[in-house]
């Protein structure tokens, strides 16, 4: 039976580098924001969300992501609006994946929102990467060239990092990449230990 692990951290903390290195040792990875935002082009999903939140957040019939994050993350309801459409088409998705990738020992669900969403009730192992908030703010800035004032709304509709630590089993400390590897190296060699006794 594949083990899921769930991989999990605020905006900003590094956990979609995490799970490439994950990746490295041949372990499938699925990055629920990716998918997500690949799910969010097809018609069925475009239609829900012109009929929720209306035609002006799109551009030529193509979704402006950067609008509709502005309505959202302004207005906790209107989030939930938008995860109840997006989140079903995700869950669907990930296991029909899973279903390809069941040969595996164990493989990695990457979600930003892994406990608001519910979705770490599915998983075997939860692993939290964190990082200063500081850090995340200033990676964050560098990477989707967006204001501070969205980053922190952003940061603000998640759970804090006390709360997500308090329901992992792992934590990984992502402010140097090479410290933050050898944290991996360590859960794996863990997971393995116990692999051998199951």
């Amino acid at each position: 039976m594949t083990k899921i692990i769930g991989l999990t951290g605020g905006i900003g903390s590094g956990k979609t580098t995490i799970a490439k290195y994950f990746k490295s040792f041949g372990i499938p990875v699925y990055i629920a924001d990716d998918e997500a935002r690949k799910i969010m082009q097809s018609p069925e999903i475009i239609n829900a969300i012109k009929n929720t939140f209306g035609e002006d957040i799109f551009e030529n019939g193509i979704l402006n992501r950067e609008k509709l994050a502005k309505i959202v993350f302004n207005d906790p309801e209107k989030l939930k609006k938008l995860n109840i459409i997006v989140h079903p088409a995700v869950k669907k998705h990930f296991e029909l994946w899973l279903i390809e990738n069941k040969t595996f020992p164990y493989i990695i669900y990457e979600a930003a929102i892994l406990f608001e969403s519910g979705r770490y009730k599915d998983c075997d192992i939860i692993v939290t990467v964190t990082a200063p908030i500081e850090t995340r703010l200033q990676r964050v800035l560098e990477r989707d060239k967006t204001t501070r004032e969205l980053v922190l709304k952003k940061m603000e509709a998640q759970w804090s990092d006390e709360k997500r630590i308090a329901k992992s089993d792992f934590v990984i400390e992502n402010i140097a990449l090479d410290a933050a590897k050898r944290e991996v190296d360590e859960i794996l060699k863990i997971l393995k230990i116990k692999q051998k006794h199951t």
